[in-house]
């Protein structure tokens, strides 16, 4: 039997997924100390059936009832148009009851600061904090949690646990191929973005002749002492898409091992696996070993199990703090008096004028029986004490309904302690002072170590290179054009800081940031700081609380259409990539066939209509780029832009060299195979699906 945990710890709260009614009751009547939902806006999960405004109001009060906590998730990116709906909806979350916000567009949290100071923000898993310092810097920009990246070692979850900052942690659930906030895969190829909550899950179908993209579930509960041991917050588990059975399993599976027991790991793996689970990750054992599909197997072993796992939840269950104490008042000539008190919170209520009896008067055994009454409610009857006048009764209705009506005010109590106090500012929503118009800027980002050749010769304005090739350009060279590139997935935080710092040393003023560690550890060495694509900055709240942490300039979500770019530009120059691969996915996991083998590889994954995606590796990560470049360099007089960035990936001196002069000229680079990207398209809205 696993060791209990550590009594020097408080013990971590249960996280449970509620992608429905049902799947909430399975939560709290399997042991969840709190429920993370969606309404029918801004919810990163818009497939699952989530919950309409009357629905999330008796999910908060069915919780609070419990004595269990209730998280609404508004974590999807949000364009300018939107930002009254995603205020109105924070407003009535607060109004009842929620516990607490799930976030991931700046902007957006930015604005629930100022209107609702008391209210808990968590930073969505799509912020992709995964370092220490991106941690840090999520407190200091006002949130009171961050959601560690799926992708993480226990080693790595311990240094950001070090920090102080509340962290939750995914312990069990679906694991996407692409980090969280940086899978573009969805939106490009169908408009569907993942960063919307409208996910086709691409990832799931044959790549590369198999599944490369598809990996089996995570199971981290045989993890789950040790990380509480580091005092991880919470425990979160995936699955607001799944069925309630799959939430029952998973939370009794996860409640066992937080309480000293045998977690059943047989149940939890029939009712959902993909070929079996993985705790590659949180191990380090990366590889092909991670990966899985659903198998008819998987589907026919949910069957076995499915029964059993609906009973485990039907019956309400009693509260822990639920042990009532009666007391009654039969005098004659006055109401029946019924309190109850549960702890320190008394109820009353009061009934029908006792009546003298005729044959046998009221006893305190009497009234037992119709007080102990209490199997659909969530209190047990502990001890009763009653004042009988002699030689009266009441009916066995009229207690049965002092009953009913004390239980009703009570579960109201209750409700109305575990309601957090809220207040409500109104949210300066107007941005004043907005940039002029500036001259055109052309910005050009280079991949590979024989790009660099054509630096001296290519009319761009500045240059953005990766970190391990800034050793590549000699230390004569004028640095002012240049911008550092660090990785995407910081593998290893304290290294990149000191060669930030060396490089600062010789020189370069200048850093590119796509995730907020980026922006940490960039501000404190005294670079001038630009914002990357990742950062998924899509209305001028998010460029505003950008500009806020230190940003000098931008570049926009490649998911905006050219409206939604024309309403976010004005606060901070801003970029548009104008040419390039785009990057689809960010990995962890080699997706290669040749993983094993890097020499041999490919380089490359091919779908099942045979279009083929290049994928770059380097710095402990891949990136999977789009089968066809972006291309607006004749378009460039419908572009509102500050910077036009061209990200060559593959491209030569001489085809680099082509591409700027099409701008220029506003000709095609290439007459096809290319794409305009969702610039005129866009992405579906939440209710397109």
């Amino acid at each position: 039997m696993s060791e209990p945990l550590s009594k020097t710890k408080s013990k971590p709260e249960l996280l449970a997924p509620a992608g429905s009614m049902e799947s909430l009751t399975a939560a709290v009547r399997c042991g969840a100390d709190a429920v993370y939902a969606g309404g029918k806006l801004f919810s990163a999960r818009s497939n699952a059936s989530n919950f309409s405004e009357d629905k999330l109001a008796e999910a908060v009060r069915y919780c609070h009832l419990h004595g269990v906590k209730l998280y609404r998730a508004m974590n999807t990116i949000v364009f300018a148009e939107e930002m009254g709906d995603f205020l109105a909806e924070a407003k009535k979350s607060a109004e009842m009851g929620v516990d607490g916000l799930i976030v991931q567009d700046l902007g957006m949290a930015r604005l629930v600061r100022e209107c609702l100071p008391d209210m808990k923000l968590n930073a969505s898993t799509q912020m992709t904090v995964h370092t220490p310092e991106g941690a840090r810097l999520a407190r200091k920009m006002g949130f009171s949690r961050i959601v560690a990246a799926r992708e993480l070692s226990l080693k790595e979850l311990e240094a950001i646990i070090g920090t102080g900052v509340e962290t939750e942690v995914f312990i069990h659930g679906a694991l996407c191929m692409s980090v969280s906030g940086q899978c573009y895969m969805s939106a490009m190829i169908g408009s569907r973005s993942a960063n919307r909550g409208l996910c086709a899950q691409a990832c799931r179908l044959p790549f590369g002749g198999d599944y490369d993209l598809s990996l089996k579930d995570l199971c981290g509960v045989p993890h789950i002492k040790a990380l509480a041991d580091m005092g991880a917050a919470s425990f979160k588990i995936e699955g607001r898409m799944k069925r309630p059975e799959y939430v029952a399993a998973a939370v009794t599976a996860c409640r066992a091992a937080l309480d000293g027991g045998e977690p059943d790991l047989d149940t939890l793996r029939s009712v959902f696996s993909r070929s079996g689970f993985t705790d590659g990750y949180l191990t380090g054992r990366l590889g092909r070993d991670m990966f899985g599909c659903r198998t008819k197997e998987d589907v026919t072993a949910a069957e076995t199990v499915l029964p059993k796992l609906r009973e485990s939840y039907r019956k309400e269950t009693k509260a822990a703090d639920g042990a009532a104490d009666f007391y009654v008042r039969l005098a004659e000539d006055e109401p029946a008096r019924l309190e109850m008190s549960c702890g320190s919170m008394t109820v009353s209520a009061e009934g029908d004028v006792p009546e003298r009896a005729l044959k046998r008067p009221a006893d305190g055994e009497y009234l037992r029986r119709q007080l102990d009454k209490l199997g659909d409610t969530i209190y047990t009857l502990n001890s009763l004490k009653a004042d009988i006048g002699e030689g009266l009764t009441v009916s066995a209705a009229a207690v049965n309904a002092l009953r009913r009506e004390a239980v009703s005010k009570m579960d109201e109590a209750r409700i109305l302690r575990a309601k957090p106090v809220q207040r409500y500012c109104e949210a300066d929503t107007e941005i004043s002072e907005k940039i002029g118009g500036s001259a055109k800027k052309i910005r050009v980002r280079l991949y590979r170590p024989e790009q660099l050749a054509a630096l001296a010769e290519l009319n761009a304005d500045e240059f953005v290179i990766p970190i391990e090739l800034c050793e590549k350009i000699s230390e004569n060279r004028d640095k002012s054009r240049l911008v550092i590139a660090p990785p995407r997935f910081i593998a290893d935080e304290s290294a990149l800081c000191a060669k930030l710092k060396a490089l600062r040393g010789a020189g370069y003023e200048r850093l590119v940031c796509t995730n907020i560690a980026h922006i940490k550890i960039g501000r404190e060495l005294g670079f001038k700081l630009s914002g990357g694509f990742g950062l998924n900055i899509a209305n001028p709240w998010a460029a505003l609380a950008a500009k806020e942490i230190g940003l000098s300039d931008i570049t926009a979500s490649f998911e905006c259409r050219l409206d939604q770019l024309r309403a976010l530009r004005g606060i901070l120059p801003t970029a548009v990539i104008v040419y390039g691969r785009l990057p689809l996915m960010l990995t962890r996991n080699c997706p290669a066939k040749g993983a094993r083998d890097c020499k041999n590889c490919s380089k490359n994954l091919s779908d099942r209509t045979g279009r083929s995606f290049p994928v770059m590796c380097g710095n402990g990560a891949s990136e999977i780029l789009n089968c066809v470049p972006l291309m607006m360099t004749d378009k460039a007089g419908d572009i509102p832009a500050d910077i036009f960035e061209f990200d060559f990936t593959e491209e030569s001196p001489d085809e680099m060299r082509r591409a700027l002069e099409c701008l220029r000229r506003s000709e095609k680079v290439l007459e096809n195979g290319y794409t305009r990207g969702l610039y005129y398209r866009g992405v579906c809205a939440a209710d397109e699906k």
